[in-house]
């Protein structure tokens, strides 16, 4: 079974804590699975194998948007996360993954991957987007549209993804621009790559989309792709029957992935 907690706006900070101490938990056998959604402030994130020539805009100038940056253990490049995107950071077991027979296995780090990418292609495709993978690259890609002329608009990236695996246990994750405002796109190169450009749900579709939906699309995309029930919770407390010492309090002047201001663009 797969939980899911919802946390709304969090800081990446507090996000990253949270993470820290469901992976302790995760390790203890003390929960199962979690999938943790969470809608963050404005903020770049440095992978692994990041360059810092990646990030273009100065630091004043990201100071004047309201950006933070972090360096963080997940694989990749550069990354930004905001308000009107959508996270989720599994924290799975690969050890203990139901088969379509009903035996256990354990997956791998890649197939653990092409999975996630699989969950972002489904989803994607519950709102009539056609989304695809490319050979070499780690993420998920619009196809292109035709356009008036008959030709094809370019692939753009719709979600990006970077995990850390330590001991079996995943941490990070899946970032999908729902709502996104593209622009704090310019500040960076993301994930290292000029040749193609970033896009949007709401882009795609020209229409805003409630982030509950998505949310729940996506739960049931992990559901469907990892063969797990799915299991949504209340708050962290319904995870384990105690607090864990992360506070959950929302920023009053961002908006929460299942808050009422629903139909107004991130």
């Amino acid at each position: 079974m797969i939980s899911v907690l919802d946390s709304g706006q969090l800081d990446y900070a507090t996000g990253l804590r949270l993470q820290q101490r469901l992976v302790g938990l995760r390790k203890q056998g003390r929960i199962g699975d979690v999938l943790v959604l969470i809608e963050h402030p404005p903020v770049v994130t440095l992978g692994r194998n990041a360059k810092a020539a990646n990030i273009l805009a100065s630091p004043e100038l990201l100071a004047r948007r309201g950006v933070e940056v972090f360096e963080c253990d997940r694989g990749g490049d550069v990354t930004f996360h905001g308000p009107g995107q959508l996270v989720a950071y599994p924290i799975f077991d690969l050890h203990g993954f139901p088969s379509a027979g009903g035996h256990r296995r354990t997956m791998g780090v890649v197939e653990f991957v092409r999975s996630l990418e699989e969950v972002l292609i489904r989803t994607c495709a519950e709102f009539g987007i056609a989304a695809k993978r490319i050979p070499g690259l780690t993420g998920v890609w619009t196809l292109g549209q035709k356009s008036s002329a008959g030709g094809l608009s370019e692939e753009a990236k719709i979600a990006a993804l970077g995990v850390h695996v330590a001991s079996g246990i995943t941490s990070h994750g899946i970032a999908l621009n729902v709502n996104t405002d593209l622009s704090f796109f310019d500040l960076i190169i993301p994930c290292g790559i000029r040749a193609k450009p970033v896009t949007s749900m709401d882009r795609e579709l020209a229409r805003v989309l409630p982030l509950t939906d998505v949310a729940h699309a996506l739960s049931r995309s992990f559901g469907t792709v990892f063969n797990s029930q799915v299991l949504w919770l209340d708050s962290l407390d319904a995870l384990l029957g105690t607090t864990l010492g992360i506070p959950l309090k929302v920023p009053e002047n961002l908006r929460r992935i299942r808050g009422e201001d629903e139909s107004s663009p991130a």
